[in-house]
């Protein structure tokens, strides 16, 4: 740095050159020299929650009396700027760090502390006396990282979720008369609705909603009041029940403080609980989309049941050809989500005594799925569900000539002699109905209804013909 781009700062380990404008000071500047690990920063939602943690200590601090009002005023000012992002490029701290997170929160406390002078320049506002009142790292990142992803879920991943079931559910609406090949093992199997893959998709999404919500519970549980080792030490016995009530107002999510302030500190045991349900979203997410892939897959040598909207040219040699880009970004998506959540169960495996030290990649991994999930799930529905057409021509011609239909004809004349049909029926190529038609004595008004695929996708027992119910033996096929 030249003369005119720093300035001095000081810490209790000496001073520091910091750049000029930066308003971070000593040990933010510490922690750049000290960690250029991988340039990854903490994000948008976990910056949010410091300011808003900082706010809150602030307001709470001065309502205890042991925080001047003016000096609480500066920081909840400066606090709240934090919060709404006007200062993100000042939280430059590597994601790999201190394990408690404390270069990051000491980030936090330099940026308020920096900006309330700037506010109200009659004040000596300190990032650890009064910005850091009552407070530690240890019970502020782990508050910090449960605030952010409780605000996440709640106003990206939950709406997108809700968005897609949405859009699944009015696609199964208006595919509800198209009958269509089932498949198991990949494989042809009896008939399905189209509607009713949709409609299985939707559980899906509902069900992966219901299991993030499971975990709120716990998730509104913060650690703050706790401070260094859960114990409560150099802070007011009311801060920790006060802030999270403070937090409930500021944002509109209800909060408590930590029912066992040690569990807090030491485990991240709700996190894992979360994380573990976003994995399992994720592979719902990849099993539609993966659907979604197959099912356009073609035009000609695939399956060709729907068609995908056309978003981009598909491929730098091949003229014409149109890819299932949103599918495969959703496929990643859940790759990495999968890999986060390995991640965060490894870190959380590693608490030891009073302190879980992995927080930050613990929090980078959460917060990253979040977002992903949340943006990779409206691009499904809005660039892939939801304007994919439907090929009824094909579907009509593959469920017409399915072998696997002679399933219907096993209540009636027996398993084996319906294994026949559909064998035959494969090695002519020709449609069930008329092998079976010839093969049994089966009347052509009995093998319609017995072979209608609208009536097959509604399941239940296909009635035996009549002598075959005296006897309770199959129909014997004709010579």
């Amino acid at each position: 740095m030249s003369m005119k781009k720093y300035r001095v700062e000081r810490d209790t380990m000496g001073q520091v050159k910091v750049p000029l404008n930066a308003l971070y000071m000593a040990q933010t500047q510490r922690a750049l020299e000290n960690f250029p690990v991988s340039g990854l920063k903490f994000g948008r939602s976990f910056i949010q929650s410091l300011g808003l943690i900082k706010g809150a200590a602030a307001s709470v601090n001065q309502e205890l009396q042991i925080l001047d009002r003016r000096v609480a005023k500066a920081i909840r000012l400066a606090a709240k700027e934090v919060a709404n992002g006007r200062h993100d490029e000042h939280f430059p701290v590597d994601i790999f760090q201190s394990g408690s997170g404390t270069s990051t929160n000491m980030n936090a406390n330099e940026v308020i502390a920096r900006r309330a002078r700037q506010i109200d320049r009659g004040v000596l506002v300190h990032p650890n006396d009064h910005v850091n009142l009552g407070q530690s790292s240890n019970d502020v990142i782990p508050s910090a990282i449960h605030i952010a992803a409780l605000l996440t879920s709640h106003e990206k991943l939950l709406p997108a979720l809700e968005h897609l079931r949405l859009v699944l559910l009015r696609k199964a609406r208006e595919n509800t008369l198209v009958i269509k090949t089932g498949r198991t093992h990949l494989m042809d199997a009896m008939p399905v609705r189209l509607s009713q893959e949709f409609e299985g998709w939707a559980a899906q999404i509902a069900n992966g909603m219901e299991r993030i919500k499971v975990t709120f519970p716990r998730m509104r549980e913060l650690a703050l009041g706790g401070t260094a080792v859960g114990t409560g030490i150099n802070t007011h016995a009311e801060f920790g029940k006060r802030v999270a009530a403070t937090l409930s107002e500021l944002t509109g999510f209800t909060f408590v403080e930590a029912r066992n302030h040690f569990e807090a500190q030491s485990a991240q045991d709700a996190v894992v609980e979360l994380s573990g349900q976003l994995r399992t979203l994720s592979i719902s997410l990849a099993k539609i989309a993966n659907d979604l892939r197959w099912m356009n897959s073609g035009p000609n040598a695939g399956l060709a049941e729907i068609q995908l909207p056309a978003l981009q040219p598909g491929s730098s040699i091949m003229p014409g050809k149109v890819n299932p880009v949103i599918p495969e970004a959703v496929l990643m998506v859940t790759a990495q989500v999968i890999g986060n959540d390995a991640t965060i169960a490894f870190s959380a495996s590693q608490g030891n005594f009073e302190l879980l030290a992995m927080l930050p990649v613990i929090a980078y991994n959460l917060l990253q799925s979040l977002d992903l999930l949340s943006n990779a799930t409206w691009l499904l529905a809005d660039k892939a569900v939801s304007g994919c057409s439907v090929n009824r021509e094909r579907i009509g011609q593959v469920l017409e000539a399915n072998p696997i239909l002679a399933t219907a004809l096993s209540p009636v004349i027996g398993y084996e002699q319906s294994a026949e049909i559909a064998k035959e029926a494969v090695a002519q190529q020709r449609p069930v109905k008329e092998i079976a038609s010839e093969k049994t004595r089966l009347p052509r008004k009995q093998l319609d209804r017995l072979l209608d695929p609208k009536n097959l996708t509604n399941g239940g027992l296909a009635q035996p013909a009549r002598k075959s119910r005296q006897s309770r033996k199959p129909v014997k096929a004709t010579s």
